[in-house]
């Protein structure tokens, strides 16, 4: 299956709108998860049209970084990124707080169409976002991804948005740090 991707400009808006539908992606996230500062009753208040209205804005302003998957000109996945400090909720999550986090860039959340789920497509959007960071001047680059559910079996891809860590591994993402084991954050360094 040959995927395609492209970095977001504002003018793939609509094909954003088309891959995420009327569920927003996920439950209305509109990928503005990581990026409120604040859960529970902000997050009630913000997720779905509020949510979509904020991204939209972000994106047709050039202020939301991502990739776009493509399979015969059909958009079927996203991947987030940008400078860390563009997603202040991970500041909340013990498991991801860090003292070295000047200047360390995020790839933080996977979208992919159900139909295309294990095809390849998260793989093709992570090299990518790989690349897109370097060309954007990224030196540090950090993951979250999923291990397992805490019983050891395998995760629903519904929870996998932050992306397997097999498919970190593979482009060279080493665990940081591992606190909870469930929870793994992986960093790999673009100097030289």
């Amino acid at each position: 299956m040959n995927v395609e991707t492209r970095e977001l400009v504002p003018e793939l808006w609509p094909a954003v709108e088309e891959l995420f539908g009327s569920n927003g992606a996920c439950g209305g996230c509109w990928c503005m998860w990581w990026r409120v500062e604040r859960g529970g009753k902000l997050w009630e208040k913000t997720k779905g049209a509020p949510a979509k209205r904020t991204f939209r804005r972000l994106v047709t302003s050039g202020r939301a970084r991502g990739v776009l998957a493509f399979i015969a000109g059909k958009p079927v996945g996203w991947c987030s990124l940008g400078p860390r400090t563009d997603f202040p909720r991970l500041e909340r999550v013990r498991a991801y707080q860090r003292p070295d986090v000047d200047g360390v860039w995020s790839i933080n959340c996977f979208f992919i169409a159900r139909k295309f789920c294990g095809q390849g497509v998260a793989r093709a959007l992570l090299k990518a976002a790989v690349r897109a960071c370097r060309r954007q001047g990224a030196t540090v680059l950090e993951g979250y991804p999923v291990t397992s559910a805490r019983d050891g079996k395998r995760l629903a891809a519904v929870f996998s948005w932050t992306g397997p860590l097999k498919v970190f591994e593979q482009q060279g993402f080493e665990v940081v740090q591992a606190t909870p084991p469930t929870k793994p954050l992986v960093r790999r360094n673009l100097r030289g």
